[in-house]
């Protein structure tokens, strides 16, 4: 189980040089718009990966008139640290030095619900491959090498198609052939286990959610056309093959496991014309399946949610905030606190945020 003991923040956005010891359970972050409670949450999810969830600009992120930042926390037997600036960028874990960011996410596993990363149920397909494949990664560790070579086949076949030549190209297309059905088996094997959890005893309390969860529905698409067999090597391969003339005018590949996605249903409707109040409570019964399915595997992620309150009603805030401390999993929520009446039956470690000073209240 993942618990952070004790997070230190150094010139991160907005927030001043501080140390926060946070509880096992519910740790809520209040105050007021634009004070630094999305920033602390960032801050968190940067240490399990090594990145933002909302630029790519080391500038944005590292306070203003700062040249660096500094991220460190104590997680059970481990103390990570991140240090970053224009000329510098170093991960240690126990005071060595580490290259793959793999190692940050399985001894820091977040799941994350957040306005800025939007809602799981008619996102991006981008997004959606993205949580989809953070649940793959957390149950089959060695995926991460099988999507590092996907990407790098992907980007000579592209390459070669750009550049109009043809030579390498039944090769490569072989190589994405093989990689592609172990990615697509190991998506389609992870998505029935998390349709099995979300259909079990364990998780009926989300039934209250929503009208019922029966009617609630998904559908992946392995990013190939129908007519090919995503599940069977030569099938791939014989269409990269036929097709070969369409890519090079298109001059990319327009289809794979780079282009896979999930389609959300409920009530046989289609999730483009669900209201935001059902996307994002859809979304959380997925993610919070997500996290059930984890700690069934004895994994147990860290769970930020920022903007608790938008969208939803002290009803649902209350069944979700219930459920998640009968989870036992360590918690970090952001709020403006208007509901804090609501949140007070859980008894939260309550935090004040204000002007990027973060301080424990009595």
């Amino acid at each position: 189980m993942a618990v952070i003991n004790k997070l230190s923040i150094h010139q991160f956005r907005n927030l001043h040089t501080q140390h926060i010891t946070p509880c096992e359970t519910i740790n809520l972050f209040i105050g007021k718009n634009a004070q630094g409670k999305t920033n602390l949450i960032e801050a968190i999810y940067y240490l399990g990966h090594n990145r933002s969830f909302k630029t790519k600009t080391l500038k944005e992120v590292t306070r203003f008139k700062c040249s660096k930042f500094q991220l460190s926390a104590e997680i059970n037997e481990y103390l990570i640290k991140l240090e970053k600036s224009n000329n510098k960028n170093t991960v240690t874990v126990n005071q060595q030095k580490i290259n793959n960011t793999s190692q940050l996410s399985q001894i820091l596993p977040t799941q994350i619900i957040t306005p800025d990363k939007g809602f799981i149920v008619n996102s991006t397909p981008k997004n959606k491959r993205s949580y989809l494949d953070w649940g793959v990664f957390h149950v089959k560790p060695e995926s991460t090498k099988v999507f590092k070579n996907y990407n790098k086949i992907l980007k000579n076949i592209n390459t070669l198609l750009a550049n109009h030549q043809t030579n390498e190209l039944n090769f490569w297309f072989l190589e994405l052939a093989k990689v592609s059905i172990i990615i697509n088996k190991n998506r389609v094997d992870y998505l029935q286990q998390l349709k099995q959890t979300l259909f079990s005893e364990q998780t009926k309390i989300l039934d209250t959610l929503i009208d019922s969860l029966n009617r609630f529905d998904y559908q992946f698409s392995s990013g190939w056309p129908k007519e090919v067999d995503a599940t069977n090597e030569q099938s791939i391969y014989q269409y990269l093959n036929k097709n070969t003339s369409s890519l090079l005018r298109v001059k990319h590949l327009n289809y794979g496991s780079h282009k896979a996605n999930i389609h959300f249903l409920f009530n046989g409707k289609n999730e483009c014309f669900f209201s935001r109040g059902e996307q994002k409570t859809l979304s959380i019964i997925f993610w919070l399946a997500q996290v059930v399915l984890l700690i069934n595997l004895n994994i147990k992620p860290i769970v930020l949610i920022d903007d608790l309150s938008s969208e939803l009603d002290n009803t649902k805030i209350n069944i979700i905030l219930h459920y998640l401390k009968d989870l036992k999993v360590q918690t970090f929520i952001t709020d403006i606190s208007h509901n804090l009446s609501i949140i007070n039956h859980i008894n939260p470690v309550v935090f004040q945020v204000c002007n990027g000073e973060i301080k424990q209240q009595d």
